[in-house]
Order: structure tokens, then C-alpha cells, then sequence
């Protein structure tokens, strides 16, 4: 079949990737020519971290996120499976034991335990949760390799709006004018360059008002992230929002202290009221979208799933009806 696929954040290439891998002609069309820092999948985490996600997320987010890795892995992205390092600073232990009642697949650490696993933080815990199934990746290195890789594979890119036998529509919060339900989420982050630091895995540092994730990109680049804002405004960080960021930084490391700030991100997270993705069919066209803050998590089996719409076969499970 001729598939039309609109947008070329995560959501696009993963639709992309899995058409053509079964055989689909494949078109993916978005103005930006490509990913970039005009949608939020530029300003991801890139964590693939079901279990930590679990926290607050529902059943369908750790269950099918736990599959992306090695989705990602065959499409050849470098994913790096070390797992998450929780955290929490004294006076808020008692999230690091709420965090994991709600949460599986992880061991605690002690102080000496910390040390080992991160050096970088040797005397500032003396406990700490691994979760030792999670896993991470680039999102910017893989969103560039996984669109040459694609084009390599006779996937065409325009820039123009093209028809085809089906069109799938992922263009996240662009979308809202379609989807009613869609709302969004604001999210600010920052990058760094903090060569005194020398992480190696995601470090989520627990806190009652402004959790904080980083994650290693490498070269000693750090991405901190991130806020959770109900509003579409995708264009505007606030300077409480970053100092926070970089207060809990300095917190965790006070090495972040001498950093130097590369980038303040924002952008607006799709989002559906139950904050799971969806598929939706409006006049024909496929909508996927939805994907909150999990988009790297939940892409590749939402493209899954819009093979299985498209190769009419069973309903899939994220599958919404829409009535005008």
C-alpha cells in the first residue's frame, strides 16, 4: 500500500520505519523537512524507563514500553542498557519508599552501592533504588540516523503535502484542531555541558513539587529535565522553571555548579485526557498521537499497531473510536 505519513518527530519515523519494513511505499511528509527543534521529540529525554514510568503511568505504558528497546535496537539505534539510578536527598526519603511500593523491577543500594554504580555521587546517598531493566538513547543522534536509514531504504522525504491510499497523521499537538480531546503539556528542559561531571546513566532525583531526571548524552552534555504544565505554549521557559532545573542539579552534584547552559527547551506534549496515546480514525485519516511524555517508550508499538490498522488486522488495543 502507498502510505502518507505526516511528521517527522518519533511518532512519523516510527510509523515510517515499520511500514516499509513490511514492505509498505512509504512517503513521510512534513514542512520542517525533517526532525529539529520544531517538535518536542527534539526535546526529549530519550529514557526508556517503563518501570520508572509505572510510578504514575497506567498498566499499557509499562507493559508495551518495555518492548521499545529492542524495537529501537533493530532499527540500529545505540541503546545503552545500564538501567536508572533514583534518588532522593535527605529530607525527602520518604519518596524514595512510596516510589518503590509503586514500582517493580529494581534493588536497593547502599551507600558503598552508589558509589560503585555511580562515582560521580560516592558520600551523597547512602541508599538508592536501581531499576535494573531500563535503558536510554539519543534522541536527537537516533531520530537523524533513523531518517538516512530510512531514506536509504527508499522512504521518501518531501517537504509538500502528498496523497497516498492511506494517510497517517502524526503531527502531535498540530493535530488538535482534529482531535477535541488533544490538550497540552507543557515541558521545559535544559542541556549542559558539565565535563566535571561523569555520569553514566539516567539519575532521577525524587522530589514532592519538581522531580528531576538527567541524562548522559555524552562529551559530558547532560540533558535535565523536565516540568509538567498544563498548557499548550510552546514557545516560553519561565525563569522559576529553569532556576528549579538547575537548583535540584546543583543538589544532586554541585559539580552542575560550574556547568556551561547550551540550551532551554519547551514545547507542548500531546496529551489525551488519560494520558495514553491513541489511534483514531477521522474522515479516513489515521491519527497516532497522544504520546504525553512517552514517545520514544511508546512509539514503536503504536507503529505497530497502525500496521495492524492499516493490514486490517485485529482492532489494536489502543484504538479509539471518534464521534463527531
Amino acid at each position: 500500500m502507498n502510505v502518507v505519513v505526516r511528521g517527522s518527530g518519533v511518532a512519523g519515523l516510527c510509523v515510517a520505519a515499520e511500514l516499509a519494513s513490511r514492505g509498505h511505499t512509504v512517503t513521510v511528509s512534513d514542512p520542517n523537512g525533517g526532525p529539529g527543534a520544531h517538535g518536542c521529540s527534539w526535546w526529549a529525554g530519550g529514557m526508556l524507563a517503563p518501570d520508572c514510568e509505572g510510578f504514575a503511568a497506567e498498566e499499557p505504558v509499562i507493559r508495551l514500553g518495555r518492548t521499545a528497546g529492542a524495537w529501537w535496537e533493530a532499527q540500529g539505534a545505540e541503546v545503552s542498557r545500564r538501567g536508572t539510578l533514583v534518588v532522593a536527598l535527605g529530607r525527602d526519603r520518604r519518596e524514595l519508599d512510596i516510589f518503590a511500593r509503586r514500582t517493580a523491577n529494581h534493588r536497593w543500594l547502599d551507600r558503598d552501592g552508589v558509589a560503585l554504580a555511580e562515582p560521580q555521587l560516592s558520600g551523597c546517598f547512602d541508599r538508592a533504588l536501581m531499576m535494573t531493566d531500563e535503558a536510554h538513547l539519543n534522541p536527537r543522534a537516533t531520530l537523524i540516523a533513523l531518517q538516512g536509514r530510512l531514506a536509504d531504504a527508499g522512504v521518501r522525504f518531501t517537504t509538500e503535502p502528498v496523497d497516498g491510499e492511506r494517510i497517517v497523521d502524526c503531527t502531535g499537538f498540530a493535530a488538535r484542531a482534529a482531535l477535541p480531546d488533544l490538550r497540552g503539556v507543557k515541558g521545559e528542559m535544559v542541556v549542559l555541558r558539565a565535563p566535571g561531571v561523569s555520569l553514566t546513566r539516567p539519575v532521577r532525583l525524587l522530589h514532592p513539587r519538581f522531580p528531576l531526571y538527567i541524562v548522559p548524552r555524552g562529551d559530558g552534555v547532560y540533558m535535565l529535565g523536565a516540568t509538567q504544565i498544563e498548557s499548550g505554549e510552546r514557545s516560553r521557559a519561565t525563569v522559576r522553571s529553569v532556576m528549579e532545573l538547575l537548583s535540584a542539579a546543583y543538589a544532586l552534584d554541585p559539580a552542575f555548579g560550574e556547568a556551561e547552559l547550551l540550551e532551554i527547551g519547551v514545547d507542548a506534549r500531546p496529551t489525551f485526557p488519560d494520558n495514553l496515546p491513541r489511534l483514531i480514525d477521522v474522515g479516513g485519516t489515521l491519527y497516532v498521537n497522544g504520546l504525553f511524555r512517552h514517545g520514544f517508550l511508546l512509539a514503536p508499538a503504536m507503529a505497530q499497531m497502525t500496521a495492524q490498522v492499516i493490514e486490517k488486522q485485529e482492532t489494536p488495543e489502543l484504538w479509539h473510536e471518534y464521534h463527531a
